[in-house]
């Protein structure tokens, strides 16, 4: 790994992640500017500059590494080993002032996803993992919960607008009413949530690769499951499954 081991990459990520997150509070609880995109999401300079922090950074000190991230798109596609970059996930919390939003640095090399950070700039946390390292979050080990029913857990969504994905609202309405409770902890805090223990389940819908790419080992090294709606085990499959483990295919049988 051009000689920097993986625990040598997660401390780069997390550093790189907190760094951006500077970035993003000097925008936060402020007046501006929103633009939407062409798939309807909304977008700001905070964005576009953190993100490009980001990518500046990884370039210089990783100059064959592979980038793809959100706001400007995919570099060097057949590089072994790439960083997925997502500046601010949760723009829609951002922009409205809501702590619940983060900044997400995922890398995989040779398509397996190998380390994720979520940083949560507003709330001063930061969940990381790398492949066998475990995920640690405040310093500790962080661990999915036993909750072992699906009557007795919290799942959580980032929209219960359910009638923006016609062919999922009759799914995410019968596992709304089997849980103990439902909740719109959505974004990247939810599956925070769901690697450390505070929340059983974490579903959405939609799904982009920059959104998946640091949960995938955020939520497996806390010993939890990470799937599409099909059960598969991936960053691509344009819907995101995140569980304690247990209750993975009890929450896929409702879907």
């Amino acid at each position: 790994m051009a000689g920097e081991s993986l625990r040598d990459l997660l401390e780069i990520a997390v550093e790189l992640s907190e760094k951006a997150g500077e970035i993003t509070l000097k925008h936060f609880q402020s007046q501006l500017v929103v633009e939407t995109k062409p798939d309807t999401s909304p977008v700001t300079i905070a964005d576009r500059e953190t993100e490009t922090y980001i990518r500046q950074t990884i370039e210089s000190r990783f100059p064959h590494d592979g980038l793809i991230g959100e706001e400007f798109g995919e570099r060097r596609p057949k590089a072994r080993r790439r960083w997925i970059i997502d500046p601010i996930d949760g723009t829609f919390s951002f922009i409205h002032g809501v702590p619940l939003y983060g900044v997400l640095i995922g890398m995989e090399q040779e398509d397996e996803s190998l380390l994720g950070v979520i940083h949560l700039p507003a709330l001063k946390e930061t969940i990381a993992a790398a492949r066998g390292e475990g995920c640690h979050w405040r310093g500790q080990r962080a661990q999915v919960s036993t909750t072992p029913e699906i009557s007795d857990a919290v799942w959580l969504t980032t929209d219960l607008k359910f009638d923006a994905y016609p062919g999922q609202r009759a799914p995410l309405n019968r596992l709304a009413g089997l849980g103990r409770g439902a909740r719109t902890w959505g974004d990247c805090y939810g599956y925070a949530l769901v690697a450390t223990g505070r929340a059983d389940v974490m579903i959405d819908p939609l799904m982009h690769v920059w959104d998946c790419a640091p949960l995938l080992p955020i939520i497996e090294e806390a010993n939890g499951r990470f799937t599409d709606w099909q059960g598969q085990r991936t960053i691509r499959g344009g819907s995101a499954v995140a569980s304690n483990g247990l209750l993975h295919d009890q929450v896929l049988a409702c879907l």
